[in-house]
C-alpha cells in the first residue's frame, strides 16, 4: 500500500510539473542569426555588429518566435553563395557576403503586420566590413534598440524589439539584452523572469497527499 501511494505521488508529481511547464511556456520574438557552415545553418556564437564574416560566407536571418537558441528556427530557400552572388563579381579590397533574409510566418508576425517574402542579397562590402555593415548595405532600413539588439530587417517589423510572448502569441515583457547572441544567452538561462510558484506548490500538495496516503495505510494494517 505504501509503494503505491508513493508512485501514484511520483505520477502526480510529473504530472504537475508537465503542466507548470507548459503553463508558462513562452517564446521570444526577434532576428536571430544564423551563419552557414558545411552546408549547414549553426546558431551565431557572436552578434552581427561584431562578427566579419570571410568572402564567401553565407549567413542567414530568421525572424520568428522562439524559446531560445535550440528552438530558433532556421533561415529557409537558396543558401548558395555561388547562386547569391553569382552576378557581382570580385573587386579587390572587397569581399562579398551572401545573406538569406527569412521574415518569418505570418503566426509569428506581430499583429497587424504581414512578413513580406523572404529573399537573398548579395552584399559587398570592405574586407574589414562586419555582418551588419554587409546586412546595411542591402537590407535598409534595419533598427536597432538602445542596447544594439537588432529589431528590423527592411523596415520589418515596424515595432517591437525582442519581446517576450506567450504560446499564444500574446506579449508579456521585452527584456533587454546588448546582442543578438546575448540575447540567446539570456534566454537559455532563464533570467527574463524568477522561478515560478506554481511548481513548487504542487510539489507540496502531491507531498501532503503522499503523507496523508501512507499514514491511512499504516492505520489499517495496525488497525
Amino acid at each position: 500500500m505504501i509503494r503505491r501511494a508513493a508512485s501514484l505521488a511520483l505520477a502526480a508529481l510529473v504530472l504537475l510539473t508537465a503542466a507548470a511547464t507548459q503553463a508558462h511556456a513562452t517564446g521570444y520574438r526577434y532576428w536571430s542569426f544564423w551563419e552557414r557552415t558545411d552546408g549547414r545553418w549553426t546558431y551565431a556564437t557572436q552578434g552581427p555588429s561584431t562578427a566579419r564574416p570571410d568572402d564567401g560566407a553565407v549567413e542567414g536571418f530568421r525572424f520568428a518566435v522562439s524559446a531560445d537558441s535550440a528552438d530558433a528556427s532556421r533561415p529557409r530557400g537558396t543558401a548558395d553563395f555561388g547562386a547569391i552572388c553569382s552576378t557581382t563579381p570580385a573587386r579587390s579590397g572587397m569581399k562579398r557576403v551572401a545573406l538569406v533574409l527569412d521574415f518569418g510566418i505570418p503566426a509569428d508576425a506581430p499583429s497587424g503586420e504581414t512578413p513580406p517574402a523572404g529573399r537573398t542579397a548579395c552584399a559587398r562590402v570592405s574586407d574589414d566590413a562586419t555582418t551588419a555593415e554587409a546586412l546595411a548595405a542591402v537590407a535598409r532600413p534595419l533598427r536597432y534598440d538602445t542596447n544594439a539588439l537588432l529589431c528590423a530587417i527592411a523596415g520589418y517589423p515596424r515595432s517591437g524589439c525582442g519581446e517576450q510572448v506567450s504560446t499564444d502569441g500574446r506579449k508579456t515583457a521585452t527584456p533587454a539584452q546588448s546582442t543578438q547572441s546575448r540575447q540567446s544567452t539570456q534566454r537559455s538561462s532563464g533570467s527574463d523572469g524568477g522561478p515560478s510558484l506554481g511548481l513548487p506548490i504542487g510539489a507540496g500538495v502531491v507531498a501532503l497527499l503522499a503523507g496523508a496516503a501512507v499514514w491511512q495505510a499504516r492505520r489499517r494494517r495496525n488497525a
